[in-house]
């Protein structure tokens, strides 16, 4: 990236932000999803900052204990620590870890970038977690027999069950993870049966000509439950007709889209991409939420882009907003585009088009308070 690195370092000039480092990722045989993800994980500011500080702190152990967060961080940590401001840097320790891993990335075949973000953001959680239970172990091991103050207060009471375990809640979870909650609504006792789940990212089914905001409007839209699908409420003791509809009761710190660009066609026995027209807008607000987190507004910060007209073949780049430029992507290269240009990643207004170029995976980082 020779040329492109000082191209691209002539179009920021005195604009290149201080202490920053952009920096393209060679290719291993298709694995540009992977490269396109990190990519947009590394310009996530408080996970690439949470993952570095964890590096730092556990250095010597990362050493010793090689896992696939231990790997990540360390790619963190060379990007962020190079003397030169652009470049390319072979993410080869964090991909052979990866393949070893888990045998759905092992070939050289088209993979999912989506599959492999989830897959990747809930194995650090499996590891904070290990570690987290580890580290209570240990200190209730090291604290050795109990203080005469809490022999006073007397045992605790059993819990029904057996251990009540709390949930452990990483910096993953702080930054990506929100809560839905699935209201149901009798239509006989209008008694309204709430059920809540977490979230690291919300799929949406998508149409042709539509937005982002009209996806979330479907995503929770009423939908009557009737004849074989009647609802059992609890207070009538019996099958009624309801209304069900999904709302976000805690929207998350940073909100991860995945747009459902490939969808299983029956009359074909196989995948096929949706080329459709969804607007992306840089603001986003979010409408269907609940009080007190009515119209918390995001502003959107990475692109995960498929290329492609097909589901198992194509490829994967990003587009990345750092200190108000946006940047593309794409494997080894990187280059300054207009933000303007974000727009060209849209979708096709018509099936038909030489444009493959669609937006797949979006992160926006809120703007005010999500907690």
């Amino acid at each position: 990236m020779g040329a492109a690195g000082s191209k691209l370092e002539k179009a920021l000039g005195d604009q290149f932000p201080e202490g920053e480092r952009y920096f393209g990722f060679e290719n291993f045989g298709n694995t540009c999803y992977c490269n396109s993800v990190l990519q947009a994980l590394y310009f996530c500011v408080p996970f690439r900052e949470q993952l570095l500080e964890y590096y730092t702190s556990n250095k010597s152990v990362a050493d010793a204990e090689e896992n696939l967060m231990t790997c990540l961080a360390d790619l963190f940590s060379q990007i962020s620590s190079q003397k030169k401001k652009t470049g390319v840097i072979a993410p080869k320790r964090f991909v052979q870890r990866l393949k070893k891993q888990n045998e759905l990335f092992r070939s050289y075949m088209h993979q999912d970038a989506h599959e492999f973000l989830n897959y990747l953001l809930n194995e650090v959680v499996d590891i904070l977690e290990k570690e987290a239970k580890a580290t209570k172990t240990e200190h209730k091991t090291s604290s050795s027999s109990p203080s005469p103050e809490k022999i006073a207060n007397g045992p605790k009471a059993p819990l029904a069950n057996g251990v009540h375990k709390e949930p452990v809640v990483t910096w993953v979870h702080n930054i990506f993870q929100g809560i839905l909650t699935n209201e149901t609504r009798c239509l006989r006792c209008e008694t309204v049966t709430a059920r809540d789940e977490t979230f690291l990212d919300l799929s949406l089914d998508i149409e042709q000509n539509s937005s982002i905001t009209s996806c979330l409007k479907n995503f929770s839209s009423t939908e009557t439950l009737h004849s074989e699908d009647k609802f059992f409420c609890d207070k009538c003791c019996s099958l009624q007709e309801a209304q069900k509809r999904m709302k976000i009761k805690k929207p998350p710190h940073i909100l991860v889209i995945h747009l459902k660009r490939f969808k299983y066609m029956e009359q074909l026995g196989r995948y096929k991409k949706l080329s459709y027209r969804v607007v992306f807008p840089l603001e986003l607000k979010l409408s269907n939420t609940v009080e007190p987190y009515t119209d918390v507004e995001y502003s959107l910060f990475a692109v995960v882009v498929h290329v492609g007209s097909g589901p198992n073949h194509g490829h994967y780049v990003s587009l990345v907003k750092s200190h108000n430029h946006w940047l593309f992507f794409d494997d080894e290269n990187v280059e300054m585009i207009e933000e303007s240009a974000v727009q060209t990643f849209f979708g096709s207004s018509q099936e038909y088009s030489s444009n493959t170029d669609h937006g797949y995976i979006l992160f926006y980082e809120s703007l005010g308070p999500t907690k």
